[in-house]
């Protein structure tokens, strides 16, 4: 890192220093420009006649201090920034009816929600995607990510969430789809308490049939009474450094510890209960001096939500997807998500300081019960599965935003901690022969001994630290020329360890097998069959994974003539990642898992915005950036993902991808609060990362991944966005105060992988290392990327009161069909079908003893729209994981003092 030393004393030689790491990347464009401080009430969307308007500016934290706008005379943030963004404030979050930010940035032109709330930016998976919190990086809780899953954000603590899909020199390198950016409430303009509550269900899971297991006494508030911890020879195990199979080992004491009736004891519900969640949030703010206000704002909430769902998985026998097995899985989760929030900020003249510390602990509780028939064998299996799912964020973090006439200083610092814990992950598997020549071929049994049954347990754990800091400075040079230089810094860490034991049987009898599985774990049983154990995770149960950033970079911003102006910048970037596995025994093994992944790039980024006329403009954007693999694809270790039961295993000789991006888009503003816009996109991507699937000898799939040799990807968004006050079609009565709201936004993409005679791609093999291979084995060409949908289309039409808290809308979101796994060995890709959903949200103040209230309902899913995920060829179709979902409903009740 020698070069990013050097960049960085030079940079703090010359005073240059600036965190553009998460910029929104809006500088002056002319002097003293319209700015938009985070917090300060403004209007959000008007056209230059219209300079009353009374709505308040979103909240939006970026280093720099605030948007700076290109032009003194707009305010709406989306119209007046140097860039292509999409901003929901507060209120739009609300009218979406969301509980999450991911389901609410659903809404947002180009954007789409794939899995457990990760946000898809124009087709480009998460890798291309980055979050931010108050313009500051997250870590990932989730061991396939290294961003943050957005569903776990709650819309009562986001003051905005701001989209920027166009790249410039002062954000990350790796910027491929977008940048999201989402801002904290901050400080109140009032001393205020609020109180919610809220019920909910759906049409598969309430008041019907689920599975559950005890666990513990506290599992309904997401937190383990230590039911969970690692028993004490099990840990005893661990901390000796001796492999499971050496004498010292006692495997049956071990075993009696692993075998806890409440963690393995699965029960059926019926009537299954309502969903509930509630929270609080309160904040106050008062003078201090002369001239500074201080203000303090807190939130707390906690939700319980059950869901059940009946997958349809089945496994191919061959490339013609005639069937192996045929599986339908009952699964029951039970989520719950705690999150609390205390920020401070301190206003004193020019100078604005916040402070803000985030906790959110999201955990699931999952049973699950499959029936599977395999049709070439013969049997018929039970498989039983128990599981404890902890993701937890840490973060607190600082920014000063000061101005000193006109040189302006932003500090940007803090630390946050991700965890993911998931102790105990049990399975069980009982075998039926159905031979009618066998005594016990029409009864379900497991013996142990992974041909007739088996069982195993895995402890998982992840830790993820991640340091950030940063310094920046912005000075206009002339009344036409403004400039940023800047340098910032990041260091994530993350230990991951995965620990997972076979149960052998030993000499156990068919008998003794037909036993439930908290009694074939018995103490008597376990003595008297000699039951042990194996562990086929220890060559390599542990890595330690890092990335270290350095980056500086210069930008400006020109206005050569009036209603022109270019901001163009590069950003260099000197990263050193890597992933080593960690020893755990006394006598390791030699691993050949490891990565080292040493660049550096120079970035350039430059948008030119022409205001044509007071209504219309034109941007253009190109760019050049990165992505880097994450964490996950880089760790040769198992991992299943509890959402949809997938088994993932990473690659350690992935690369690092290359961009070049290309943008058009027109802009027309017509009347308060009304705009169309028309998009052109154009990118091209050296060494794509796809996740591609392998078959074992069961047929069973995993997922693993390789670098593509290129891909393209092009396409348009069209986005309208229209308010009409009823009054001035003549509406009396009831409608006079009314007013109609119509959004739409479609974005069509294509994109194509490009694979040619005698391209390549690296491949892991176990004790062999990185091969170079045929890429054609793995990819074909002109295949679309991963993830991405030809069709996205949102519709939000509603009716809200102008005068007082009244809305209805309803919202249709519509994805075509797109790839999640690549296929391999013959066999087609895993496609998604997400199709058409309708959702209903109403809002209505009342009051009770003068108590002004919020009631909010919500329809969700109205036609019932299933999950549907398959293989498919001209002659046959696989379900994959497939399964109703439901319609869901929800009445919640809010009240502000």
């Amino acid at each position: 890192m020698k070069t990013g030393k050097q960049l960085a004393g030079l940079l703090l030689l010359t005073t240059a220093l600036t965190f553009p790491v998460q910029a929104i990347a809006q500088d002056e464009g002319q002097p003293e420009p319209a700015e938009q401080d985070a917090g300060e009430a403004e209007p959000t969307d008007q056209s230059i006649d219209e300079p009353g308007s009374d709505e308040a500016q979103p909240d939006i934290s970026v280093p720099g201090g605030g948007i700076i706008v290109t032009g003194r005379r707009f305010r709406d943030p989306t119209r007046s920034s140097s860039q292509v963004i999409s901003v929901l404030s507060s209120e739009e979050i609300a009218r979406t009816g969301e509980g999450d930010i991911a389901g609410a940035l659903g809404r947002v032109t180009g954007l789409s929600v794939v899995g457990n709330g990760f946000v898809f930016v124009r087709g480009l998976g998460d890798r291309y995607s980055l979050a931010l919190l108050n313009g500051l990086p997250l870590p990932s809780p989730e061991p396939l990510s290294r961003v943050v899953p957005l569903d776990i954000f709650p819309t009562n603590v986001i003051a905005s969430s701001l989209v920027q899909k166009t790249y410039s020199a002062n954000f990350p390198g790796e910027f491929g789809g977008g940048v999201i950016n989402l801002t904290t409430r901050a400080v109140p303009e009032e001393t205020f308490v609020k109180l919610s509550f809220s019920v909910s269900g759906d049409t598969e899971t309430t008041f019907s049939n689920s599975l559950d297991y005890y666990g513990s006494d506290s599992d309904w508030s997401g937190f383990d009474d230590g039911t969970r911890d690692v028993p004490p020879a099990l840990k005893a195990f661990f901390d000796s450094g001796l492999r499971i199979n050496d004498p010292e080992v006692d495997q049956q004491e071990i075993v009696k510890q692993l075998g806890n009736p409440n963690l393995v004891l699965l029960q059926e519900v019926g009537n299954t209960r309502p969903n509930f969640s509630g929270g609080i949030t309160a904040g106050t703010a008062f003078d201090v001096g002369s001239d500074g206000r201080l203000g303090i704002i807190g939130t707390a909430s906690l939700s319980n939500k059950l869901r059940t769902k009946v997958v349809t998985s089945q496994n191919p026998l061959d490339a013609d997807l005639n069937l192996d097995r045929d599986s339908r899985n009952f699964v029951t989760d039970n989520r719950m998500l705690a999150n609390a929030m205390l920020g401070f900020g301190l206003e004193v003249g020019e100078h604005k300081l916040r402070w803000t510390n985030l906790f959110i602990r999201d955990t699931i509780k999952q049973s699950g019960l499959g029936f599977s028939e395999l049709l070439v064998e013969g049997d018929s299996t039970i498989t039983q599965n128990t599981g404890w799912y902890e993701r937890q964020l840490l973060d607190t973090q600082l920014v000063a935003e000061l101005k000193f006439a006109d040189l302006k200083v932003d500090l940007r610092g803090g630390y946050a901690q991700t965890q993911r814990e998931a102790p105990f992950e049990y399975e069980f598997v009982y075998v039926r022969t159905n031979q009618d020549n066998e005594d016990t071929g029409n009864i379900y049994i497991n013996v142990l001994d992974r041909q007739r049954g088996s069982a195993s347990v895995a402890f998982s754990d992840l830790t993820e630290d991640l340091y950030y800091g940063g310094i920046d400075l912005s000075y206009p040079l002339a009344d036409w020329f403004s400039a940023t230089v800047g340098y910032a810094y990041t260091d994530t860490s993350r230990l991951s360890e995965r620990r997972q034991f076979l149960i052998d049987g030993g000499s156990l009898v068919p008998a003794v097998g037909a036993l439930r599985p908290d009694l074939l774990l018995g103490d008597a049983i376990i003595d008297f069959y000699n039951i042990g154990l194996s562990e086929p995770t220890q060559t390599d149960p542990a890595f330690q994974a890092d990335l270290e950033i350095q980056a500086g970079y210069a930008k400006a911003n020109i206005s050569p003539i009036v209603g022109v102006s270019l901001d163009l910048g590069v950003r260099y970037e000197d990263a050193s990642q890597s992933v080593e596995t960690v020893a755990r025994f006394q006598n390791p093994f030699v691993s050949l898992a490891s990565t080292q992944i040493d660049n550096d790039y120079f970035l350039p980024g430059a948008t030119l915005t022409w205001e044509i006329t007071d209504a219309l403009q034109l941007r253009l954007n190109a760019s050049k950036t990165i992505a880097r693999p994450q964490f996950r694809e880089l760790i040769f270790q198992p991992y299943t993902d509890p959402e949809n039961q997938r088994q993932y295993i990473g690659n350690p000789a992935l690369q690092n991808s290359e961009l070049v991006n290309a943008e058009a888009r027109a802009e027309y503003y017509f009347g308060r609060g009304n705009r169309v816009s028309l998009t052109g996109f154009y990118k091209e991507i050296d060494s794509p990362i796809e996740p591609y699937v392998s078959i074992g000898a069961d047929t069973s799939f995993t997922t693993r991944f390789a670098n593509a040799p290129k891909a393209e990807l092009f396409g348009a968004e069209a986005d309208f966005q229209w308010t009409k006050p009823l009054f001035d079609w003549g509406a009396t009565g009831w409608l006079e105060s009314k007013q109609l709201i119509f959004v739409a936004n479609y974005t069509y993409t294509q994109s194509k992988l490009k694979v040619a005679a005698g391209d390549t791609t690296r491949i892991f093999t176990a004790g062999v290392g990185p091969i170079e291979t045929d890429a054609a084995l793995f990819f074909n060409d002109g295949d679309p990327l991963t993830g991405q949908s030809d069709h996205l289309v949102n519709l939000q039409f509603g009716l809200e009161d102008q005068d007082k808290l009244q809305q209805i809308t309803f919202l249709i979101n519509y994805a075509s069909k797109r790839v999640t796994r690549r296929g391999t060995a013959g066999l087609p890709d895993i496609v998604e079908d997400p199709g058409l959903t309708l959702d209903f949200v109403a809002r209505q103040e009342l009051k009770l003893f003068n108590q002004p209230l919020e009631l909010k309902f919500e329809a969700r899913n109205i036609f019932g729209r299933g999950n549907f995920e398959y293989l498919e060829n001209d002659a046959n179709r696989i379900e994959i994981n497939s399964y109703d979902v439901g319609t869901s409903f929800s009445l919640g009740i809010s009240a502000e003092f």
